[in-house]
């Protein structure tokens, strides 16, 4: 049995994903997952996604993937036209083969990793609430909650992960921060490579539960960018856009 390797969002950034999975010395063994986010914003797109299946990672489905399939849905109907979306993700729209719209219309919005105890999914969990019940819109763009319980994709909430309360533990992405998010029953792994930070894994050997909240580090492993793709927007504070 080899490792499990959980990787953050890559947002297009093919190089610095290569550099990881070599300094984790990735083995045939070895299972990947992502958080989903793996296209769109950064300079290779496209090197990601033949990377990413050549390997035969599962990858669960990100606000990016979802966007993308959301315009293709809008296109078929003659739509697309009004369908806002930013220019990276119609270049990518633009050059996807009909197996490739397919592969990314059967990303799962949750994987689950039991013999881990944990649950990946891209953005977040609202606590109490069974994920099954759980609005897909949710799992795809959640960050906080608001003082009145209700979820919210803006900055300034109180994450999500806070109040979180497993089993199973969460890896979740989409939010992207300076560093890795630790909390007791969650962990994110968006450290903003497509932004100049990092792209972060987390490694874990077979049967391993995840570590307390200061032993957590010892099994994430983080390759620096090579460069900022994409500004941040100061104006947000250091987390920038997911």
């Amino acid at each position: 049995m080899g490792r499990i390797i959980i990787v953050g969002d890559v947002h297009g950034c093919r190089k610095e994903l290569e550099r990881l999975l070599k300094r984790i010395g990735l083995r045939d063994e070895d299972r990947l997952v992502f958080v989903g986010d793996l296209v769109g914003r950064g300079p290779d797109t496209m090197g990601v996604l033949k990377l990413v299946r050549k390997l035969g990672a599962v990858v669960v489905r990100g606000n990016h993937e979802h966007k993308l399939l959301s315009f293709r849905t809008a296109r078929l109907r003659g739509e697309h036209r009004e369908f806002r979306m930013g220019r990276s993700l119609r270049e990518v729209a633009a050059r996807l083969s009909s197996e490739q719209w397919s592969w990314l219309a059967s990303l799962p919005l949750w994987f689950d990793l039991p013999e881990h105890d944990l649950r990946v999914v891209h953005a977040g969990v609202m606590p109490g609430v069974a994920i099954e019940a759980t609005d897909p819109n949710v799992l795809l763009t959640l960050r906080g909650i608001t003082d009145d319980g209700l979820p919210s994709s803006e900055r300034g909430t109180r994450p999500w992960a806070e109040s979180h309360c497993g089993p199973p533990h969460v890896v979740f992405g989409h939010n992207a921060w300076i560093a890795p998010q630790i909390h007791p029953w969650a962990t994110g792994l968006d450290t903003g490579c497509v932004y100049g930070g990092a792209l972060t894994a987390m490694v874990l050997v077979p049967g391993e539960r995840i570590p307390d909240v200061d032993q957590r580090m010892s099994v994430l492993v983080s390759e620096p960018s090579a460069r900022p793709y994409v500004p941040i927007r100061r104006e947000t504070g250091p987390s920038p856009s997911g």
